[in-house]
């Protein structure tokens, strides 16, 4: 203890009055830190985060080219490769099993990346075990589709 009578924590508790009565003076909050550029040797304030407009225009709407009737889940269509428009998912499960002839134990499966199959069960109540027996390209993976975009802006704003 010095003799003083300041010991202890004492000590240290001026110092930190001063740093707020700084932090005060610059019109700044303690919590926001300025940012140290290492490649200049300053101190940069960072910018303000301001969260990205949401856009108020609904979706669009379009009607189904199989079915004919609109799709209301756009997020969940997917393009057909000869229309190039969003069709029902399920219209077009229905649409490849109508032309491809299904034996026992095999179903029209959606496997990922704009793609169906024909899956074959060799024992149906098991499905953990399958083959594909055939795939059915849906989307075009390197030329994404105008309607997509759309869908995709207004769901991912960062």
């Amino acid at each position: 203890m010095s003799g003083n009578g300041r010991g202890g924590n004492k000590r240290r508790r001026s110092f930190k009055n001063r740093d707020r009565e700084t932090w005060a003076q610059d019109g700044r909050n303690r919590n926001e830190k300025p940012r140290y550029d290492k490649q200049k040797g300053v101190i940069v304030d960072r910018p303000k985060w301001a969260p990205p407009k949401v856009s108020t225009e609904p979706l669009p709407v379009p009607d189904c080219p199989i079915c004919g009737k609109p799709i209301k889940d756009i997020a969940s269509a997917i393009t057909d490769k000869k229309f190039g428009q969003p069709v029902h998912f399920e219209c077009m499960a229905a649409q490849i099993a109508a032309k491809e002839p299904l034996g026992e134990g095999d179903t029209v499966s959606y496997i990922g990346g704009g793609r169906f199959g024909i899956l074959h069960y060799p024992n149906p109540q098991d499905r953990r075990n399958f083959q594909i027996k055939k795939v059915f390209e849906c989307e075009d993976k390197e030329n994404r589709a105008e309607w997509r975009k759309t869908v995709a802006d207004r769901y991912s704003t960062t």
